[in-house]
């Protein structure tokens, strides 16, 4: 049988369905600020159902990875400040109601997590991190085939750690955590603001040029790589994983960040073995969203009443 997916992110909302093995059988996709709450719902379902039926394999339940907290367990949808609109939102409640299906949802990075443990660049390690470097910055732990929770089982949010107080404002309440100074988003701002040439540039656009050798794009990357590296410097003193696997639109070009990330890392933790550390690529692509959240329905599904 097939397992729905769906991935919730800030930018984009896709649909698949996904085999027990880890492969895409289809999917569809569209821009998340198009619809609000309800109207995603319905159209989640439309998809879900058209794409079970193009497999001609009925779906055992659904899985969902979303931006930003949510509660695992009420499938509630916390104060995402990419979702205006869905704070307090029973998604997963909802989704259940209208496919007649089980429905259960994690934190997307929590979500590729799981596939990348299982699939992935993290198989066959007991302590496994996967950081998403996008829109914003996300992690999930998954520490002897149990994924990691907080007090009250919540996700913990690495990608608002404090890495510098003097640093841009963050809609987490913090300045110059992570997410604000190394994301996607923060590389787009810091390059606006050093030049109007790049008045309209994306993260994207400036690994291109970088590639291309262009001066200010090159220092975009630097400072990128010095903030990227710092915060999984601090991820590796704090836990010492086995492996650390990066994913997301930055690491579409991964061969720009990953080799001066990694000696950041081993210079900056002198009181842990981080050279046994893997630091790599992610290994599922595109998929890993969309795959992650089909794992959270197979890991879940147990504890989820059709």
């Amino acid at each position: 049988m097939l397992t729905g997916a769906v991935d919730i992110g800030g930018t984009k909302i896709a649909v698949a369905v996904v085999s027990d093995i880890g492969s895409v059988a289809g999917r569809e996709e569209w821009p998340t600020r198009l619809l609000g709450p309800n109207d995603a719902v319905a159209r989640m379902a439309e998809a879900l159902t058209r794409l079970a039926g193009q497999s001609g394999t009925p779906l055992r339940g659904v899985g969902i990875g979303c931006t930003g907290p949510v509660d695992p367990l009420t499938g509630i949808v916390g104060d995402v400040d990419l979702l205006p609109g869905w704070s307090g939102f029973g998604l997963a409640e909802q989704l259940s109601n209208t496919t007649g299906l089980g429905v259960a949802i994690e934190n997307d990075a929590d979500a590729a997590a799981l596939a990348e443990a299982e699939w992935g660049a993290g198989r066959g390690t007991s302590r496994f991190i996967y950081v998403t470097i996008s829109t914003g910055i996300g992690t999930g732990m998954v520490f002897d085939g149990q994924l990691y929770r907080g007090a009250g089982g919540a996700h913990p949010e690495a990608g608002h750690q404090l890495l510098d107080p003097a640093g841009p404002a963050c809609y987490c309440g913090a300045r110059g955590c992570w997410e604000s100074l190394a994301s996607g988003t923060a590389m787009e701002q810091w390059a606006r603001s050093q030049s109007a040439e790049f008045h309209n540039i994306t993260a994207k656009d400036i690994c291109r040029l970088a590639g291309e050798s262009d001066p200010l794009a090159l220092r975009v990357v630097d400072r990128e790589c010095e903030y990227l590296g710092i915060g999984l410097a601090n991820l590796v003193t704090m836990l010492c994983p086995d492996a650390i696997a990066l994913g997301g639109g930055v690491m579409q070009s991964a061969d720009l960040f990953l080799d001066r990330v990694r000696s950041i890392v081993r210079a900056r933790c002198g009181l842990v073995p981080a050279g046994q550390v893997i630091i790599t690529r992610a290994a599922l692509g595109g998929d890993a969203p969309l795959l992650g959240a089909a794992r959270v329905w197979q890991v879940r599904s147990p504890q989820v009443r059709s």
